[in-house]
């Protein structure tokens, strides 16, 4: 089976209706060069910069447009969409919640997963970051099969947590998936290894839109930048497809017999084994 899968790539910022007008025009060029899964970035319907504006713009997810609207025009297109993620109120009035959807073809929710990892880096005079303090974690993983396939979600900083992703592989997941918004320094240290290492030791598709560019702010020190480069990464890591800087969509098209060829050439998935640590000291 192929799958002709996008990513789209955007650059939000605290215009919420401007953030749904950029989504919807790429998603529909997406759509028009076939893809019929295609997947935004996280916070696709808002970053702004403090967390007062945060709280300010903030829906209950019944009521958030970006949702509304992003399910309409899944129905309009016939596709399956997922939406990276969505900032939304959550039960904690203090904390939002980082909420990713799947939607299916007739514009129904499939599933929804809460980022379970929050980020939180001290990169020095690049910045520090504190998500946890903003945005409530997620207490479960969410496998979910739609467009003929088992997916794993998952949502930026949890790509640095394996075992998630390995618990998603094992449960049957033959995509696995990381939204986001990853920062300027940590995409270039480290963004094209951890998913393309994540895509080979599952045998797995990585599909992960991201977010590109400064994002705005009040003043230059509350401006943050994401750093792009949405991918589409094979079972055997090859990357299929990279959107680079700007904002714009990257297809490519998924042959899902990859998955089940990776897993037969290297067995990794299935051949781990529990183990004791043995400290030794002199």
């Amino acid at each position: 089976m192929i799958l002709r899968a996008a990513v789209v790539q955007t650059n939000a910022t605290d215009d919420v209706a401007h953030n749904i007008d950029r989504s919807t025009a790429l998603i529909r060029q997406a759509a028009a060069d076939g893809a019929t899964f295609i997947q935004t970035p996280e916070v696709t319907n808002m970053i702004p910069a403090t967390g007062d504006d945060l709280f300010r713009l903030i829906q209950d997810e019944k009521d958030d447009p970006a949702l509304s609207e992003l399910r309409a025009l899944s129905a309009e297109l016939g596709i399956t969409l997922h939406i990276g993620s969505l900032a939304l109120k959550s039960e904690d009035p203090d904390r939002a919640a980082n909420r990713g959807f799947l939607i299916d073809p007739k514009g129904r929710i499939i599933a929804r997963y809460d980022k379970i990892h929050m980020f939180e880096a001290d990169l020095g005079d690049k910045g520090k970051y504190r998500e946890a303090a903003r945005y409530r974690p997620g207490d479960r993983a969410v496998l979910a099969e739609t467009a003929g396939t088992k997916i794993g979600m998952g949502i930026c900083y949890d790509m640095r947590f394996p075992n998630l992703f390995r618990d998603l592989a094992q449960a049957g997941a033959s995509i696995l998936t990381a939204p986001s918004a990853f920062t300027v320094p940590t995409g270039k240290a480290h963004w094209h290894t951890l998913l393309r290492a994540r895509a080979i030791e599952n045998g797995c598709f990585m599909i992960a839109a991201a977010q590109w560019g400064p994002h705005g702010g009040k003043d230059e020190s509350a401006m943050r930048e994401s750093y792009g480069h949405s991918i589409i990464v094979s079972p055997w890591g090859d990357v299929l497809a990279d959107a680079g800087e700007g904002e714009g969509v990257a297809v490519a098209d998924l042959d899902l017999t990859h998955v089940d060829k990776a897993r037969k050439r290297i067995g990794s998935l299935t051949q781990g084994r529990d183990v004791t640590v043995e400290i030794a000291s002199a």
